[in-house]
C-alpha cells in the first residue's frame, strides 16, 4: 500500500514540476518507479540523488539505516528497467548496482557531501547499496514535462536556476573547502548547460527563426550570449578541476556565471514563449 507520507511528496513534485517546500525545499529529489517484485506492478518512490555527470545519476539504498534493503532496491534487482521522473523530465532508465572500487568512490563522494549517509551506514550491518541510474537513450529528447513548447522552455530553464542556485549554497555552506561530490555537481552542470545550448543553436533556434523572420535579431543576440556563456562555463571547469582546488575561484566564477545566465535565460523567455506559443 502506498505510504501517505511518500504520497504528498510525489503529488506535491509532479503538481511543481519538482519543487518541494519545506524540509526538502534544498534537496535533490526524484520520482523512482520500479516494477514490484512479487507484484509485478508500478511503484514509485521519492528518493534522493547525486549528479554523476553524462547519462547517469546516482541513487542511494539508505532506507535510513534500517537492517533491510527498501522496497525499490529489492525491486530493481528483479527488473533493472525504471522510470525516472526529474521534474522537468522523465525518461526511462536502468539500474545497475554499483560494486568495488567504482561503490566505494562514489560513496566516499557521498558521505563527504552529506554526513547523514555515514550515520545510516553505522546503524546497520548490511553494505548500503549504491545505484547508478543509466538513462536509456531514444530517438529523441527526454520527455519535458510541459504542456506547450513554450512552458517547456521555462521549465527547462528552471531546473537550471535551481541547480545553481543549489551549488551556490553548497558552495557556502561547504566551510572553505571544494569537495568531490560538489566539484561533480559543477561538471555535471555546466554540461548539461553546454548539451542544451547546443540543442537551442541546432534545432530550437533554426525553427524559430524559419516561422518568424522578425526575431532574427533576438536570435542573433542569443546565439552570442550562448559564446560568452560558453566562455564562463569554460572558466568554471577550469577552477574546479585545477589541482589546488580554490574554492574562492570557483565560488567567483559560480557568481559571473549566475549573472549572466539569468540574464539570458529571462530575455530568451521574453523573447521566444510568445512566438512558441502563438496561435497557428
Amino acid at each position: 500500500m502506498p505510504n501517505d507520507f511518500n504520497q504528498q511528496i510525489i503529488d506535491e513534485f509532479r503538481a511543481n514540476k519538482g519543487r518541494l517546500n519545506g524540509p526538502f525545499a534544498q534537496a535533490r529529489l526524484l520520482l523512482l518507479t520500479t516494477t514490484g517484485a512479487r507484484t509485478g506492478s508500478p511503484h514509485t518512490t521519492p528518493v534522493g540523488y547525486l549528479p554523476d555527470g553524462g547519462d547517469r545519476v546516482l541513487v542511494i539504498a539508505s532506507a535510513g539505516g534500517a537492517d533491510k534493503h527498501p522496497d525499490w532496491y529489492v525491486n530493481l534487482r528483479a527488473d533493472p528497467q525504471v522510470t525516472v521522473e526529474s521534474g522537468a523530465f522523465t525518461y526511462p532508465a536502468r539500474a545497475v548496482v554499483l560494486t568495488g572500487g567504482e561503490r566505494e568512490q562514489a560513496w566516499a563522494r557521498a558521505v563527504e557531501a552529506d554526513d547523514g549517509w555515514a550515520a545510516c551506514q553505522r546503524k546497520t550491518t548490511r553494505v548500503i547499496p549504491v545505484v547508478a541510474l543509466h538513462q536509456i537513450a531514444g530517438e529523441g529528447p527526454p520527455n519535458v514535462n510541459a504542456s506547450s513548447p513554450g512552458e517547456a522552455i521555462k521549465v527547462v530553464h528552471d531546473v537550471f536556476r535551481r541547480e545553481l542556485a543549489l551549488i551556490r549554497a553548497e558552495m557556502s555552506a561547504d566551510g572553505g573547502t571544494l569537495g568531490a561530490q560538489l566539484r561533480v555537481n559543477c561538471l555535471t552542470f555546466c554540461q548539461g548547460l553546454h548539451h542544451h545550448h547546443s540543442g537551442e543553436d541546432l534545432a530550437l533556434f533554426p525553427f524559430v527563426e524559419d516561422r518568424h523572420p522578425s526575431a532574427g535579431p533576438a536570435l542573433r543576440r542569443l546565439r552570442e550570449e550562448h559564446d560568452r556563456i560558453a566562455t564562463l562555463v569554460a572558466e568554471l571547469r577550469r577552477a574546479v578541476t585545477a589541482p589546488a582546488g580554490d574554492p574562492a575561484a570557483a565560488r567567483a566564477e559560480v557568481e559571473r556565471l549566475t549573472l549572466d545566465l539569468e540574464a539570458h535565460l529571462t530575455y530568451e523567455e521574453e523573447q521566444l514563449i510568445p512566438l512558441l506559443d502563438a496561435p497557428a
